[in-house]
């Protein structure tokens, strides 16, 4: 997807844009090797819709023509969201429903049809079935890439003014940059700790009224996703910490799993649902940014997009929307059209991650060894209770916590002083208080 959007914007600047790829690629949605990830839950957050209906004019509506399930209600009806004990307010009406529609379908139907708008782009032509071996570098400047055809094996340079690397987790850049002198790259990790699990199912039109259900229990207990895909398919996802054991590898203990999460009405249409292929098990939910912001020296004429410049935990949905925040960037940069444009991009898609990178380090970061400090514990119980109830109570905290959770405002907009004063109003007033 990085990628796809890549060339894209880079179709703007550039005569001619090539993307390589190593799969086959397929006419029509379907999985494909080269993204094994393709088999979990993918969902763009519904900053990322906004961007590709940016960059695609017309495909969002295109999508939901083809299948795709579009929820844009002037409330939070057809979603289902419970943090803890508290069940999301969706009653009262959102201040801008726009900005939180969301999109549900599966990776590889998005994926096809944004292949098909950027196939469409007079400048732009696929490479299929060859592999990326890395980057031609001559004093400083990378001219080019080697290619590899994946049948012959046949290897040849592609020449180019700009190399843009979205091979994702398989990008070689870091090792390219320090064979060739330029040192070795910054980076800052978290460690996995988390599994999950992923079961695309059928089920009959109409037996569950929510199309996004959300579930988030803690550490403690399993989470829960259910989206509502293309074709009356559904994705449920289940997420386990390690602590508590190995997310479940059939579709009978996700069942079972979910009846302990989830409201009588959606289990009931969840029992009617018929697995669709095998469960996919993952526990791969570490992160990685790599700094190349905070490298001395970077070759011109190369920058590193999506995955391949950071990956984030996948429970956390931000991979895609993170790249077409990235792709904006690029677009940005590449219009100013200054000097050193590695530096600049690299400098601005930091400025996008620093902040997402920060939430979630501290959402992931492991639970302190021993028993917690007993004054500290009952205040941060206290604070979590009193957020949940506000969230139940009053549709401006929840449309403020989905705004920051979907990538439009910045995390520093939950410390605004109007939402910790709706958030004490709301545990002041009585549980019929709404608004």
């Amino acid at each position: 997807m990085a990628g796809l959007l890549a060339a894209r914007v880079a179709s703007e600047f550039y005569d001619s844009v090539t993307v390589v790829d190593r799969d086959r690629l397929p006419d029509h949605p379907a999985h494909r090797s080269g993204v094994p990830q393709d088999r979990h839950l993918h969902n763009f957050l519904t900053r990322g819709t906004t961007i590709l209906g940016e960059l695609f004019p017309g495909l969002l509506d295109e999508l939901v023509a083809a299948g795709a399930v579009r929820i844009d209600n002037p409330n939070l009806s057809g979603r289902y969201a419970r943090i803890g004990r508290f069940e999301m307010n969706r009653t009262g009406k959102l201040a801008d429903p726009r900005a939180l529609a969301s999109y549900g379908a599966s990776r590889p139907f998005v994926e096809f049809h944004v292949r098909q708008r950027v196939d469409r782009l007079g400048n732009v032509a696929f490479l299929a079935h060859h592999e990326a071996a890395g980057p031609v570098h001559d004093r400083g400047v990378v001219t080019g890439a080697r290619i590899t055809n994946r049948h012959n094996k046949l290897t040849q340079i592609l020449h180019a003014d700009l190399v843009i690397d979205a091979t994702g987790r398989a990008a070689r850049t870091a090792e390219f940059l320090a064979g060739h002198g330029f040192g070795s790259v910054p980076d800052k990790r978290l460690d996995p700790a988390w599994g999950y699990c992923s079961q695309l199912l059928r089920i009959p039109p109409g037996r569950i009224a929510d199309k996004l259900v959300f579930v988030n229990q803690g550490r403690a207990a399993p989470g829960l996703l259910l989206v509502a895909y293309e074709h009356d398919t559904w994705m449920l996802a289940i997420a386990r910490h390690g602590d508590c054991g190995a997310p479940p590898a059939d579709f009978p203990t996700m069942l079972a799993i979910a009846e302990q999460a989830l409201p009588p009405a959606i289990m009931a249409g969840l029992r009617d649902a018929t697995p669709a292929g095998d469960v996919a098990v993952s526990r791969d939910t570490g992160a990685l940014w790599h700094r190349y912001d905070r490298m001395a020296r970077f070759p011109a004429g190369l920058v590193v997009i999506g995955d391949g410049l950071c990956r984030l935990n996948p429970l956390h949905g931000q991979g895609m929307t993170m790249a077409a925040l990235q792709a904006l960037a690029l677009r940005d940069c590449l219009q100013d059209r200054g000097a050193d444009l590695p530096h600049r991009f690299f400098r601005a898609a930091a400025t996008q991650i620093a902040p997402v990178w920060a939430a979630n380090a501290a959402n992931d970061r492991p639970a302190p060894a021993g028993r917690p400090h007993p004054i500290r514990h009952r205040l941060s119980r206290w604070a979590a209770d009193a957020v949940g109830t506000a969230a139940a109570r009053d549709i401006a905290v929840t449309e403020r916590f989905l705004r920051v959770r979907n990538l439009i405002d910045p995390p520093a907009r939950l410390r605004d002083p109007v939402l910790l004063a709706r958030i004490a109003l709301a545990n002041l007033r009585g549980p019929g208080f709404a608004s």
